[in-house]
């Protein structure tokens, strides 16, 4: 028996008589998918996809009735992965914006899957539409009566704001249609391309949404720095525009529909349990009649306002049964859709669904070499934080073992503006096969429980949203379910601030922590978002700080894991992309250089190809295989001690001596930190 499996046995004796699943390969996991992004072309002609093309993920195509094995691939990126992709309304063009070592300035790139291939490359032309450097190219419409059309914003003449562009798919020429002083964040078009609304953020943090008129701007609809607003789409007269929003006395965010001409909010619908937000509202790209909204609670509630498609939905229901339907891409008709059916143990079977036709064709599963039967089941879970305030959270116990003294891997979500939600979880499913019950909270802050719970947050990083985390482990523990001796935090972006804050901040919670892509110094943190981030730079202040005032830097200070990193024992291991635009490099050389000075554990990573969040599996791959082998060494889980050449390799490459790290900031004026211990 491995040496880690001896202590995990020893440490808790269960481990080594419970009837757990096999280890599951971390590659199943985290390599390169062998098929996804499956898409219908508009006309339901063609059938695209996501699939390697000389080791990286490229898009292919097939018609829609050959098999898989007549799909011919069509890019050809050969450094890093295409993640999205997108068919002009006419399906004569494959689109796909692309970045450069995760540095988010995107370029798009149009190809003709009906040219010929290329000799050297094998694929047909990718054309280039933009081909800026250091520029981010953002799409803001593409509209159905234009298929050769694009609208982008470009910031290359000022880079905190995108000038507005009409772009040809077809010649690649791109005309100027406004230079954007007015420091509009989003332009919105109806299906016939015409600019209707802009959306723009106030000196104050305010949300506007303006018409737009032929002699300028007029406003429709405001709502505050602390409020969410904001438009879906135009009904079918071009006369409304569903309207989300949380506006006033609204805690819960609703639809309504708002009148372009007089600005005038009426009610549709908000959550008839009154519980959550607004989720997502499903409107039909043919006439605009809403096909049904949907809430996201502890699970997803839908509800339905066309009756025919809800007789569809039943029957598929009755064909998938115990599964999440998903409605991805759809045929200009509607009567072709691609259907996603999935669950917490099934990370999705995709199928071709004929609506007049009633057949349901299967196309492929996800990642269909995982075994389903070894992976755990990912329940919701409640418990109160240090102020009595409901957290709700997403608990997965591992499979075979009993619910008793555990080791436990605390994952909080990034954002923080965002929430974890039901369903599979690839993180959740790859710890709980290594013996780990895995907690998933969503402290306040998060999004989707109403105004107040969003705003409830405000102020509290390291605070109160930490406490939301601590005591989610002490419910555990009280419990009997995990021990408290073996418990580890691990997260990325926010996640990963919240896991620097958790073992500076109550540093004998935590044996064990890692840190993706992690904030560790608000200030710096907040001094390097990109200038693309100007429109929601007073929203951050409000949430988090204002450093440009001192009681907001003080805040800031004190709530930043750097000043309290003398505080740190736990073991800890960094994570980072070279090039990330939104937590700079700095942010982990920081923490890395100042747990190395205390003379603590610390190992250090960094991918000289990545932004924020690894993209290219092979580095995902050596990311996780230190992650595994650390949480193994300190909280006893279980640890697959076969490791590639390749991803060997990529681990040395990327792994960095914390003794060459060098760039500490000294933090000045803190306040007393206020996370409870």
């Amino acid at each position: 028996m491995a040496l880690a499996l001896m202590l995990a046995a020893a440490s808790s004796p269960q481990a080594a008589l419970a009837d757990q699943p096999p280890l599951i390969d971390r590659n199943l996991f985290y390599g390169e998918v062998a098929i996804a992004g499956a898409q219908i072309s508009p006309d339901g002609q063609y059938l695209s996809f996501l699939k390697p093309y000389k080791g990286t993920r490229n898009i292919w195509v097939k018609g829609a009735d050959e098999p898989f094995s007549a799909a011919r691939p069509v890019s050809a990126e050969a450094s890093r992965p295409i993640r999205n992709y997108f068919w002009s309304h006419d399906s004569k063009y494959v689109l796909y914006a692309q970045d450069s070592g995760g540095d988010e300035n995107f370029n798009v790139y149009a190809i003709d899957p009906k040219l010929p291939a290329d000799a050297k490359t094998g694929v047909p032309p990718t054309r280039a539409l933009t081909n800026l450097k250091g520029v981010r190219t953002q799409i803001f419409a593409t509209p159905k009566a234009k298929p050769d059309i694009l609208y982008i914003g470009l910031n290359d003449r000022d880079p905190k704001w995108h000038d507005l562009y009409e772009l040809s798919i077809s010649t690649g020429e791109k005309k100027l249609l406004r230079k954007n002083t007015d420091e509009i964040a989003v332009w919105q078009f109806d299906d016939a391309g015409t600019l209707r609304l802009a959306v723009r953020t106030t000196k104050t943090g305010d949300t506007e949404t303006l018409r737009v008129d032929a002699d300028g701007f007029k406003p429709l609809y405001t709502c505050s720095v602390l409020e969410n607003c904001g438009p879906f789409d135009f009904d079918a007269a071009g006369k409304n525009v569903y309207f989300a929003t949380n506006k006033g006395a609204l805690d819960l965010t609703e639809l309504d529909m708002l009148d372009l001409n007089t600005g005038a909010a009426t009610k549709i619908e908000s959550d008839p349990d009154s519980r959550v937000d607004l989720f997502n509202v499903e409107i039909s790209r043919v006439d605009h009649r809403i096909l049904f909204t949907e809430y996201e609670d502890d699970t997803y509630r839908r509800y339905f306002k066309d009756r025919p498609f809800e007789a569809d939905y039943r029957w598929l229901q009755s064909k998938l049964p115990g599964l999440e339907v998903d409605f991805g891409a759809r045929s200009n008709d509607e009567n072709i859709w691609i259907v996603n059916a999935h669950g917490d143990t099934e990370p999705g079977i995709v199928y071709v669904w004929n609506r007049k036709a009633k057949t349901l064709a299967l196309q492929y599963r996800v990642r269909e070499e995982i075994p389903r039967e070894s992976l755990a089941q990912r329940k919701p879970y409640h418990y109160k934080s240090s102020d009595g305030l409901d957290i709700p959270a997403y608990l997965t116990l591992p499979k075979g073992l009993t619910a008793k003294n555990l080791p436990l891997v605390v994952f909080p979500h990034g954002g923080p503006w965002a929430r974890d939600s039901s369903g599979y979880d690839t993180t959740a499913q790859f710890l709980a096969n290594r013996g780990y019950a895995v907690l998933q909270p969503n402290f306040r802050a998060s999004t989707g429980y109403g105004k107040k719970f969003l705003n409830a947050g405000n102020g509290e990083w390291g605070r109160k949203m930490q406490d939301d985390i601590t005591w989610g482990v002490k419910s555990l523990i009280a419990s009997g379910i995990v021990d408290p001796k073996r418990v580890g935090i691990s997260g990325g972006s926010y996640g990963g601030y919240a896991t620097l804050a958790g073992v500076a901040f109550t540093p004998t919670v935590y044996a064990a922590a890692v840190a993706y892509v992690a904030p560790s110094n608000l200030i710096t943190l907040l001094d390097a978002i990109p200038p693309y981030w100007e429109a929601g730079r007073k929203q951050m202040y409000t949430r988090m700080g204002d450093p440009t005032t001192a009681q907001g830097k003080a805040l800031l200070v004190a709530e930043s894991p750097l000043t309290q990193a003398k505080a740190i024992v736990t073991p800890l291991l960094v994570v980072q992309g070279k090039n990330d635009p939104r937590v700079n490099v700095r942010e982990s050389d920081q923490i890395v250089a100042a747990v190395r000075d205390n003379g603590k554990p610390v190992k250090y990573i960094v991918a000289p190809d990545e932004g924020h969040g690894f993209a290219r599996p092979i580095n995902t791959l050596a990311y996780v295989t230190a992650m595994e082998e650390f949480f193994s060494q300190y909280l006893g889980g279980r640890n697959q001690k076969e490791v590639p050449a390749d991803v060997a390799a990529k681990l040395k490459d990327i792994t960095v001596d914390p003794k060459t790290v060098s760039g500490v900031v000294k933090l000045k004026g803190a306040l007393a930190p206020g996370a409870a211990k």
